[in-house]
């Protein structure tokens, strides 16, 4: 099978900043009880007039060119996102129409917080069996339009971004092994909700109706989160054939210091060796892991023929890992 791995990373996020100190004017809450529970200090929030397909173009535009690789090269474009612009056209086919990638096949992947990395396996997959030779995977949320902005619990831990990268063959390294797994009977946990359902039936039926927003069971989430982040970890290394005193870096989901924590302790994993950013951007879903691994790479976390260490936790119930030789 052909060797696949990442050939470029981009990010990009919007410019505005939400800060704890923002928050206290407008819930009941403070940036001591935000940082000491989630490491959060502030968040972007997009621009009314960006899009998340703008967040998508922008990422991809800059993971090409860090792959030096022109759009006409791309043969597969996925989008992992949960708040697309709408539900069709998809994501993906926004961004293949605006960097010019014609002969791309183009869809968009639904996997929450763990979206970027289903989507990097999924292409994988196309370019391994020699369907397709690039595939460019991008994660994209403009997630603060699902919250409800009056709610403490959620409002404080999530933020706009969009991160990407360029997946090709290579010679040695690459993405050494996958693990996904799906825990559909525990969905109540997070989920979006409406308050109220559309009919064609009931024409007559004048109520408010409430935008979708985000529900979350946290502390049942938390639990959840640290053992299947942790067993994602344990079954990607074992497939991998590697031990855990030989990973270089961790890129865990940023959703929640305290879980990252509790994961690293779980495994005697150092913290040190786990790259965290959640401080500057809070909860970004499938974007956050993307975000994330643009930024170790760019600062050196990463190095030349480092094992690193992708895991992930999202609603759904989902979890993903994935090891790559860089």
């Amino acid at each position: 099978m052909i060797k696949v791995g990442i050939l470029g990373l981009g990010a990009y996020l919007p410019s505005k900043k939400l800060t704890n100190l923002d928050l206290e004017k407008m819930v009941e809450t403070s940036d001591e009880w935000i940082r000491t529970r989630t490491g959060i200090q502030e968040r972007r929030i997009a621009a009314p007039h960006e899009k998340t397909s703008d967040l998508a173009i922008h990422a991809a535009k800059a993971a090409l060119k860090d792959a030096k690789i022109s759009a006409d090269k791309i043969d597969l474009i996925i989008v992992a996102t949960i708040s697309p612009d709408s539900n069709f056209p998809s994501m993906a086919c926004l961004v293949q129409k605006a960097i010019g990638a014609k002969k791309a096949a183009a869809f968009d992947i639904s996997a929450a917080c763990s979206g970027y990395l289903f989507a990097i396996t999924t292409a994988k997959q196309y370019i391994q069996t020699g369907l397709y030779k690039r595939a460019l995977v991008i994660a994209a949320e403009r997630i603060t339009t699902l919250i409800d902005w009056k709610n403490r619990d959620t409002c404080v831990l999530f933020g706009d971004g969009a991160g990407a990268c360029v997946l090709g063959p290579v010679k040695t390294g690459g993405i050494k092994a996958d693990f996904l797994q799906a825990f559909g009977d525990q969905n109540e946990l997070m989920k979006v909700v409406a308050e109220e359902t559309r009919s064609p039936f009931h024409p007559e039926k004048t109520s408010y109706t409430k935008l979708p927003f985000i529900q979350m069971q946290g502390q049942e989430l938390f639990k959840i989160a640290v053992n299947s982040m942790a067993d994602a970890i344990e079954a990607v290394l074992k497939k991998a054939k590697i031990k855990k005193q030989d990973i270089d870096c961790v890129v865990p989901h940023q959703a929640n210091d305290r879980i990252i924590s509790a994961v690293a302790k779980k495994l005697n994993i150092p913290k040190e060796k786990i790259f965290i950013n959640i401080d500057k951007y809070g909860n970004m879903s499938a974007a956050s892991i993307a975000v994330a691994l643009y930024e170790a790479k760019k600062s050196k976390r990463i190095k030349k023929g480092d094992n690193v260490v992708l895991v992930t936790f999202g609603a759904g119930l989902v979890s993903a890992a994935n090891v790559v030789k860089w």
